[in-house]
């Protein structure tokens, strides 16, 4: 199976595989091959022009635009365009991506608004007698792939001109045959999308490529089954774990008192605000992406300009523990972390905010596990504002909630079987992962050998 630059859908690479099963076919049995040229009219490139997201002019189609298989026209920009007729797109034009990581890449366009194409794009029309899917259809094979990634020109940016597009080699064929692959592919498509629709049959001599393909459908389906279960299997253990964290907690909602009086709102902290050197001063900042569940790492650090006298009042120490009080994710925001992998000589950023803990009357790892349990989440993101895509919370909120304060041992207790609940979790995780690595492994080995007609 030849590996693309650019990543397929499931969806497309199935209608891959059948289309290079059928052309592959074709192929052996010696069917003429003729070039492009002789089946499509010379090829045309498109209009050079920036988009707008204002309807200044003719709806404008990129590369970009040309995902999975359509285009979304809800989503297409844009242009001023002098001469539209000239680029003007119609039904059964085929679109080339002509440059890019995505060169080769077809879309046929099957209904169209008022629209033009950009410049990186390559327009044909196929010649009378030729049924446009049918030539679509070639262009989802590896047999056209094979010759276009010998066509690329250029390591930084490749590409494939008109002319070397037009002396493709297509596979020709009457036009019964040609109605009939494209009908097939077509449903083939409709079966990725949900349809039950049968499998039309192919005609001599392609009419085991059918039988081959079902079983492809089948083994496929019976891959994403795997995975589907798994991901069912591991966000039924993260609800797990939620419910159970829930109904410990809210045993102690009766001995809550509230984090003002519990710290006091004067000594929470925020983080110092500084900008990344590469100057060593010997001083480094935490990075927002240090904290990860409930964990944070020093050594996920980077250089800033700072004495060390300046740092002093904002270094960091083992087991301290901070809250995120600013963040690009909604479910980010406000998360609690404590100190794991200390680095000497670190500072913590203005988008934490330090919680200094009392540890003869709470563990810093209890008031993590409270503070990140799903109760305590539901009440941030209720408080959490935004700015300029920035969600937010600041001290006052974090002074103005409770937090249940049982006895140390209890708390102990609480920490260890959450501990060892979370860890059951992330070897589900884990397990998961290592699953569909193997899955992801499987899927082209399906296919490839589908390819060689071994089944």
């Amino acid at each position: 199976m030849l590996k693309l630059t650019f990543k397929q859908t499931p969806a497309e690479l199935m209608v891959r595989a059948a289309s290079t099963i059928i052309f592959n076919t074709l192929n052996q049995l010696h069917y003429p091959s003729v070039a492009l040229s002789e089946l499509a009219e010379n090829p045309q490139y498109g209009f050079t022009a920036s988009a707008s997201i204002e309807e200044v002019g003719a709806k404008f189609v990129r590369i970009t635009d040309l995902k999975d298989g359509g285009i979304n026209w809800d989503t297409v920009p844009y242009c001023k365009c002098d001469e539209p007729e000239k680029y003007l797109i119609y039904p059964n034009d085929i679109l080339f991506a002509r440059t890019g990581a995505t060169t080769g890449k077809t879309h046929l366009v099957k209904e169209a608004p008022y629209a033009v194409f950009a410049s990186y794009l390559i327009r044909i029309r196929p010649k009378r007698l030729v049924e446009p899917e049918y030539l679509y259809s070639f262009f989802q094979s590896d047999a056209y792939w094979t010759q276009i990634l010998d066509e690329k020109e250029g390591s930084a940016q490749p590409n494939v001109n008109g002319q070397k597009l037009m002396k493709i080699l297509v596979p020709m064929v009457d036009s019964e045959i040609q109605s009939a692959i494209s009908n097939f592919l077509e449903v083939v498509r409709k079966r990725q999308d949900g349809s039950f629709e049968e499998l039309p049959e192919l005609p001599p001599p392609l009419e085991q490529q059918r039988r081959i393909m079902m079983r492809v459908e089948e083994l496929v389906g019976k891959v994403e089954e795997v995975r589907s279960l798994r991901q069912k299997a591991l966000e039924e253990s993260n609800l797990i774990y939620k419910n159970l964290a829930r109904q410990i907690f809210d045993n102690y909602i009766e001995s809550s008192i509230s984090i003002e009086k519990l710290v006091g709102r004067a000594n929470l902290k925020n983080g110092k605000s500084i900008r990344a050197t590469e100057q060593a001063s010997g001083i480094k900042c935490i990075r927002l992406s240090a904290i990860r569940n409930g964990q944070i790492d020093c050594t996920d650090s980077k250089p800033v300009p700072m004495s060390h006298e300046e740092a002093q009042q904002y270094l960091v120490k083992a087991e301290d523990v901070f809250i995120v009080r600013g963040n690009g994710s909604k479910h980010l925001v406000g998360q609690a972390g404590i100190v794991k992998k200390f680095a000497e000589g670190t500072i913590f950023p203005d988008l934490f905010i330090q919680v200094p803990l009392d540890c003869h009357k709470i563990l810093p790892s209890f008031f993590v596990a409270w503070w990140n349990n799903p109760l305590m989440r539901e009440k941030i993101i209720e408080v959490a504002k935004t700015t300029s895509g920035i969600w937010k919370i600041n001290q006052g909120h974090i002074a103005s909630f409770s937090i249940p304060v049982p006895p140390l041992p209890e708390q102990h207790r609480i920490v260890t079987y959450l501990d060892e609940l979370q860890t059951k979790v992330d070897r589900m995780k884990r397990l998961r992962e290592e699953a569909i690595k193997e899955l992801d492994a499987l899927l082209p080995s399906i296919l490839d050998k589908a390819f060689k007609g071994k089944f």
